[in-house]
């Protein structure tokens, strides 16, 4: 579904958003911040003539009071592609994108109601993805992975759409924290430790062996089709 998504949005969204990357490390490695809930993604339709993509990245404002240390980013893509042309016997379907380029897909028998579909009908599709990591105390925590997914698609007979989510989170114990060389080390569910170079020292002083580092990826992405508004 996601792998999907993506090759829609870096086909149909050309070089639109590559210079909006954000990167985040280890929440001890970084000044503290508020860490935000993951986001989910409401399948709401959006009305606008033309192909369009908005990009927005959101990162959490740093504050002082947090007892540890945390930190989340989130972005936010927007694209509306146009539908070109579309062949309902073999579900070949032709998108233009906002920058004007054309990308031929088939689509999938998953594709609910697709003979709703026409020319000049709307693809929109919003895609979020965010990363919170903060760091908790614990006692005798333990690392591990867990991954909670759900989908919803449009009911028979209405335009097609889907909605769906995905959230890992994936836990590791500080190990050791060094103040003098500015250095902590994590323990994977695997057993394997690896050690960092903090980039806040103030981080170091907030966080204890035996913490627990939470982090939680989550992706979210709605995709909707809208008639052709008429003239």
């Amino acid at each position: 579904m996601y792998k999907i998504t993506l090759i829609l949005l870096s086909v149909l969204f050309a070089s639109a958003c590559s210079d909006k990357t954000t990167t985040v490390e280890p929440a001890i490695d970084e000044s503290n911040a508020v860490s935000e809930s993951a986001e989910t993604v409401a399948a709401k339709p959006v009305a606008i003539a033309e192909p369009v993509a908005i990009v927005e990245t959101i990162v959490a404002e740093t504050t002082p009071e947090a007892d540890k240390p945390a930190i989340s980013a989130t972005q936010k893509v927007l694209l509306t592609a146009t539908v070109e042309a579309i062949n309902h016997a073999t579900r070949e379907v032709s998108l233009r994108g906002p920058e004007g380029n054309v990308v031929d897909i088939v689509a999938s028998e998953d594709v609910r109601n697709l003979d709703q579909v026409s020319v000049g009908d709307s693809l929109n599709i919003e895609y979020v993805q965010s990363i919170s990591i903060e760091v908790v105390a614990a006692v005798d925590a333990e690392a591990g992975i867990a991954v909670i997914a759900a989908e919803a698609r449009s009911d028979e007979g209405e335009m097609p759409g889907v909605a769906a989510i995905e959230a890992i989170v994936i836990t590791a114990v500080v190990e050791d924290i060094n103040l003098e060389a500015n250095t902590f080390k994590l323990k994977g569910m695997d057993g394997e430790v690896t050690e960092f170079t903090a980039r806040d020292p103030e981080n170091l002083k907030k966080a204890a062996v035996g913490d627990l580092v939470v982090i939680t990826l989550t992706e979210a992405v709605a995709i909707t089709v809208e008639h052709k508004t008429e003239e």
